[in-house]
């Protein structure tokens, strides 16, 4: 099955407020129309994405492999039509039909969807039901009830086979709400799939802000980090902030705890931000024989600055000896007192590399971690 994706983006928007159509702006570090785009060009099912634009804004988006502009008509279904039309020769069998303005549109969302038609549904779209109670009003008034049984809150993008809803959007007279009136005037059954609380459409000023707060609540970074020391003279090894007793120590510029690089590499990873050559260069001698604590503390306080937290931490030690086992819960301890994070997010695990390599040959230890990063 090969599906396109149509974004509907020719509306001006006006209710929103701004000196642009609400799709054209900002919201955090994108333009509205941005994050819509990246939501569904993440989603591997879909192979070509075609924006509709105002005939006047033609030159706001570039076409770019995978994704193509055609310019829409004078209301929301002739803009549709377009859209289809300009796939009519392209072999796609499924398309999905999505507001611009629903920017914060989830990849699970769009995969339920795809679901249903995978299963046979010639359309398909996401909804939720009424669960408030629904006022008639007048004059600033309550005058009447209604009954909110079997009453849905439709959300985009809609699915269609793709023959099933360009023959009827020629065929169809007129504007509709949605693709879903346009099929059903053509007699095409429509299948309801869950829909999602945060896919809201940006329609009122006030909703850039709760829009920004749903995205930032997806923006979840992970980041790896990987670290290596030898072996050289000493009588104990630093780990992950605590001192384990052994008949050489590791050698390094600073303390050479290689479980805390890696977890403070990790962090900076998740952010972008290099490693720890990059802020405390080994060419600088104020960090010779430095604590390792003063790199992870630095990554911890970077990430705050950037507005995420620390969700959890995993580290690996790989070496033959010294056991790490035993000494475990101290080192969750000593690096959650370091970083803020509760020992119960914190794990600290060791297993040998079955007597190959350099450190099954017992010549160094080696380290790799992963940490998640979640807005605070």
């Amino acid at each position: 099955m090969t599906t396109a994706a149509i974004i509907v983006a020719a509306g001006r928007g006006t209710r929103a407020g701004g000196d642009l159509p609400k799709q054209w702006q900002g919201l955090g570090q994108k333009r509205v129309i941005d994050w819509t785009l990246a939501a569904f060009e993440a989603v591997p099912q879909v192979g070509h994405v075609v924006v509709v634009l105002h005939p006047d804004e033609m030159d706001r988006i570039a076409p770019r492999a995978g994704l193509s502009v055609v310019a829409g008509g004078e209301t929301r279904s002739a803009s549709v039509r377009n859209g289809l039309e300009s796939l009519a020769e392209s072999g796609i069998d499924t398309v999905l039909i999505h507001d611009a303005a629903r920017c914060c549109v989830r990849p699970t969302l769009i995969a339920r969807v795809l679901s249903a038609l995978e299963s046979g549904a010639l359309a398909a779209a996401p909804a939720l039901p009424v669960t408030d109670a629904l006022w008639q009003g007048a004059g600033g008034q309550v005058t009447g009830t209604q009954d909110r049984t079997g009453l849905y809150r439709a959300q985009t993008p809609q699915g269609f086979d793709f023959d099933t809803i360009l023959a009827a959007h020629r065929a169809h007279a007129g504007d509709a709400a949605d693709d879903v009136e346009v099929a059903r005037t053509a007699g095409i059954a429509v299948e309801i799939v869950e829909g999602d609380e945060r896919n809201l459409k940006i329609t009122n000023a006030g909703d850039f802000a709760r829009a920004e707060r749903i995205l930032r609540d997806m923006d979840i970074r992970i980041g790896t980090g990987f670290d290596v020391h030898r072996f050289g003279e000493g009588d104990h090894v630093m780990l992950c902030g605590v001192a384990v007793p052994h008949g050489r120590g590791l050698q390094g510029h600073s303390d050479a705890d290689v479980g805390m690089h890696a977890l403070t590499d990790a962090i900076y990873g998740a952010l972008a931000e290099g490693d720890i050559g990059r802020h405390f260069p080994p060419t600088d001698p104020q960090w010779k024989g430095a604590e390792s604590h003063v790199f992870l503390s630095h990554a911890v306080t970077l990430a705050g600055e950037k507005g995420y937290r620390i969700n959890n931490m995993d580290v690996t030690l790989v070496c033959e000896r010294p056991k790490v086992t035993p000494h475990a819960p101290a080192m969750q301890a000593a690096l959650a007192a370091i970083t803020g994070v509760a020992p119960d997010r914190i794990s600290v695990k060791a297993t040998t590399s079955e007597r190959l390599g350099f450190t099954g040959r017992e010549e160094g230890i080696a380290a790799q971690a992963a940490v998640t990063l979640v807005p605070k």
